[in-house]
C-alpha cells in the first residue's frame, strides 16, 4: 500500500521496509502492520490532538512528571508550546509504560522504537498467525472465560506491583494472542502512588473486564477482585504471585466516641488558654 506521510520518516531511517495494511483506526491512533526486515510489526501513529476524540482528563494527568517548571507552567496555561508538551507527554507515557511493564513480566506488546509520534512495536498474533482479535470480538466457553479472567487479574496485579494502573482497561484494550491475553493501549496509564484516582481507576478497569467475561461465566459478576487487589496494595501485601480470592470484606472499627469527645474538649481548653494569654499580653 501507499506509505502514509507519518510513516515516511521511519521508512527513510530504515526502521520500516514496507507498509502492509492499516489494521485499525481508533480514537487516539491509527495502527498499521509493517514489515521490518524479516519481521512483521505494528506501527501505532498517534493522531494529532485536534484530530482525535479522546480528551486528556485532568484525572489522568495528576502525578505525571514533566521535564521542567517552564514546561509545567505552559501545560497549565494551555499555550501552543504547552499543548505540544502535553501531547508529547501523553504519547511518551505509553512508551514508558510498555518498557516498564514488559520488564515486569506483564503481557504487553514489546516496544522497539518511538519516532516522530509513531510507536513501533510487536505485532500480536492469534493461533492462525493473523493479527490477534480483541477480547470484545471473541466468544468464549465458561471455562475459557474463567481462565482469561484469572490471567487478566494477575496482569493487573503485576502492573500494580510495577506501580502502574492502566486507567482505560476493557475488552477493547485486550488482544487474544496465541499465548493468551495481551494488554494494549496505555497512553492514559497512571502512577499508582502519585495519582489520587488510581484506586477507583483500577476498580473500574477490573469491573470492565469482569463485566464482559461475566457474560460467559456469570459467577464472575459476583466477585470483588478490584477492591481486593487495591486493598492488598495499600496494605503492602501485594506481590506478583499473590493468590486472590475475589472476595473483599471491609473492616470498619467502631468509633471510640469517648476519645473523640476528649480530644475535642482538650482542643477547646488549649484554645481558651491561648486566648487568655493573648488578652494578658495586650
Amino acid at each position: 500500500m501507499r506509505i502514509p506521510t507519518r510513516l515516511e520518516p521511519l521508512v527513510e531511517d530504515g526502521l520500516i521496509d514496507e507498509v502492509i495494511l492499516q489494521l485499525m483506526s481508533g480514537k487516539e491512533a491509527t495502527v498499521f502492520v509493517v514489515r521490518c526486515g524479516e519481521e512483521m510489526r505494528c506501527a501505532k501513529v498517534y493522531k494529532e490532538v485536534d484530530k482525535r476524540s479522546f480528551r486528556q482528563s485532568a484525572d489522568y494527568r495528576e502525578g505525571r512528571k514533566v521535564r521542567n517548571s517552564r514546561q509545567a507552567r505552559a501545560m497549565e496555561k494551555g499555550s501552543r508550546y504547552g499543548r505540544k508538551a502535553r501531547e508529547e507527554s501523553w504519547q511518551s507515557t505509553e512508551v514508558d509504560a510498555l518498557y516498564r511493564l514488559a520488564a515486569a513480566g506483564v503481557c504487553v506488546p514489546k516496544p522497539f522504537n518511538f519516532l516522530e509520534g509513531v510507536l513501533l512495536m510487536e505485532l500480536v498474533t492469534g493461533d492462525d498467525g493473523n493479527p490477534a482479535p480483541r477480547l470484545n470480538d471473541v466468544e468464549f466457553t465458561a471455562e475459557q472465560a474463567r481462565a482469561h479472567h484469572h490471567t487478566l487479574m494477575m496482569q493487573v496485579v503485576r502492573m500494580l506491583c510495577a506501580g502502574v494502573v492502566h486507567g482505560d482497561l476493557s475488552a477493547y484494550n485486550v488482544l487474544v494472542g496465541s499465548a493468551g491475553p495481551v494488554v494494549i493501549d496505555l497512553p492514559q496509564a497512571v502512577d499508582a502512588a502519585g495519582n489520587s484516582h488510581a484506586g477507583s481507576m483500577l476498580e473500574r478497569d477490573v469491573a470492565n473486564v469482569t463485566t464482559y467475561l461475566g457474560r460467559f461465566a456469570p459467577e464472575l459478576l459476583t466477585t470483588a477482585y478490584g477492591k481486593e487487589i487495591w486493598a492488598l496494595y495499600e496494605q503492602g501485601d501485594l506481590h506478583p504471585e499473590v493468590e486472590l480470592s475475589g472476595r473483599f470484606e471491609r473492616t470498619e472499627k467502631a468509633v471510640d466516641l469517648g476519645s473523640v469527645v476528649r480530644e475535642i474538649d482538650d482542643a477547646r481548653a488549649q484554645d481558651a488558654m491561648r486566648r487568655l494569654r493573648m488578652q494578658k499580653t495586650h
